[in-house]
Formats: structure tokens, sequence, C-alpha cells
């Protein structure tokens, strides 16, 4: 059997029991190191769930998934992905090539930030799509993902917004000479992700994430008990605050859709910059009934 395990958002403790077991079950056990990251280290989880852990990084899970397949039609094979197995596409193609080679499949899932973001105070059935937002370059500032936003903003729908991670990668350099030797993982923060944001609003020029009058909530640590971090505003006063306000990585930004109920206006207004900007933001622009 090869086992899809969800390990949740924060620690070792965070793995449901039927995950637990099917790990210690399991001959070999991989952990996927490059979609999300957990907020403690490998040793902790071996220690906790009693087995050796085998990295799996992008180059395995993508290009050498026989590896990690290997006799899963008969013994038990486990991936531990952070979050929830389906959060990625990467794991729904590995699922598909296990059953191509006949290897049953089951799937263990857990918590992820599609629906942990809901600490935020904005109701899970008011989110539209869900956009990621990548590490601008000097060659490359791909605006595609405003588009999204647009039409959830159109609907008056919430956009979450996952932010980049760049975890083994290589520099463009060692990558045209063939050479494997990465960089130092960096991990996006909310003031790099709205900063980006209103350079392309700057440049569209729809008033989608128009900087004064648009609220957000950033995101950290989701999950992790004391860690966790919340902090909402307009775009400009998220802009304006250190990074270190947002708590430690990872992050996450929601944009506030125009269909905002006051219920989730009073909720988020306790990790607002400013209380008073939040509420007549919400009442003046967004429309929302307020007492």
């Amino acid at each position: 059997m090869f086992y899809i395990i969800g390990l949740g958002l924060c620690d070792e403790k965070d793995i449901t029991i039927r995950g637990l077991e099917a790990v210690k079950g399991s001959s070999r056990v991989y952990l996927e190191a490059y979609t999300s990251i957990l907020m403690v280290q490998k040793e902790k989880l071996e220690a906790f769930y009693g087995k050796e852990l085998i990295v799996a990084d992008r180059d395995m899970v993508e290009t050498q998934s026989d590896e990690i397949l290997k006799d899963a039609d008969n013994k038990d094979v486990s991936l531990l992905v952070v979050g929830d197995p389906y959060g990625a596409t990467t794991h729904t193609d590995i699922v598909l090539r296990a059953r191509a080679l006949n290897i049953p499949t089951r799937v263990i899932h857990n918590a992820s930030i599609m629906n942990a973001i809901g600490a935020c105070g904005l109701q899970l059935y008011n989110f539209g799509q869900t956009v990621s937002l990548v590490f601008f370059t000097e060659t490359w500032r791909p605006d595609s993902f405003y588009d999204r936003i647009k039409e959830n903003a159109d609907l008056g729908m919430h956009t979450l917004v996952l932010l980049d991670i760049k975890v083994k990668e290589q520099s463009e350099e060692n990558l045209a000479r063939g050479r494997k030797i990465y960089e130092p993982p960096r991990y996006m923060s909310i003031p790099t992700a709205v900063e980006q944001l209103v350079e392309v609003e700057e440049k569209r020029k729809s008033g989608t994430l128009s900087p004064d009058s648009t609220l957000a909530i950033g995101l950290s640590r989701v999950g992790g008990g004391p860690a966790e971090c919340i902090v909402a505003g307009t775009l400009s006063e998220l802009l304006a605050q250190p990074t270190g306000v947002f708590g430690e990585p990872l992050h996450s930004l929601v944009i506030v859709g125009k269909r905002l109920h006051h219920l989730e206006v009073e909720y988020a207004e306790s990790f607002a910059v400013n209380r008073m900007t939040w509420r007549d933001v919400a009442r003046r622009v967004y429309g929302c009934s307020l007492d």
C-alpha cells in the first residue's frame, strides 16, 4: 500500500492517529520537503514517530517517483506531506503514477492552510479562487494572479494568497552549468507580497488592489498556537509595518472581498493595525453595516 499522509500545520503531534499507525507500519517513510515546511525539525518527527524519515526533495518527488513507489505493491510505503495531501498538484500526480502501476493507494487527510485560514475570522464559504504569488526577479515579474484576484473581487469573494517558498533552489548560473549547488531557503514575507501586489496594481490600474481602500489580513504560523500571528489592515497599513510584526514564516495573505459580513469585520477587528481605520474602510468602501 502507498500512503500519502497529511501532517497538519504545526509540529509532530498534528498527525492523526490513523496516519501515525500507517507510518509505524511502513517499511519506508518519505518526508516531502519542498511544497511547504513544518515548524519542527526532521529529527523531532523521527523521535515521535519512531521511524527514520527519508527527505524527498522536488527532484525526487517529480522525477524519481519510481524510487518512492518501489515495492509499494507488496510493502507499505508512506509519503508525508505538510498540511493536507491534496494541497499541491504534485501529490495528485504521484497518486496517478501509483495507480498506473496498479499500486493500491490510501490518502490520510489533515488540516491545511486552505481551511485553517478561517482563524482570521473570514468565513470559508466566502472565499473564491486561491492564488500563488512568486518572488519577482529582475527579468520575471508575472502578474496573471491579478486576474484571479479581480475575478474574486468582482464577485465580492475573499482571496487567499499563498506566498512563495524557495527551498533547495539553484541560481540561474548553477542551473545552466549543471552544478548541484543550492541557494539558502527563502520564504516570502507579507510586506514583500504586498509590495508586489501594489506594483501590479499600479500597472493594471483597475482599482482591485487600491492600497488605501483594500482590506487585507496577513497570517503566519497558522495552527502554531502561541507562534500564530494575525495582522489586519489596509494594504498600505500592512506595507508600513516592519517584517517582524508578522511573525516567523510561513506567511499567507488574504485579500478581503466586498461581500464582507459585519461578523467578519468584528472578528478580524481584534487583529487590526488601526481599529478605527479597519471599521471605517469596511463601512465606507465595503458597504458593511456596523453599529
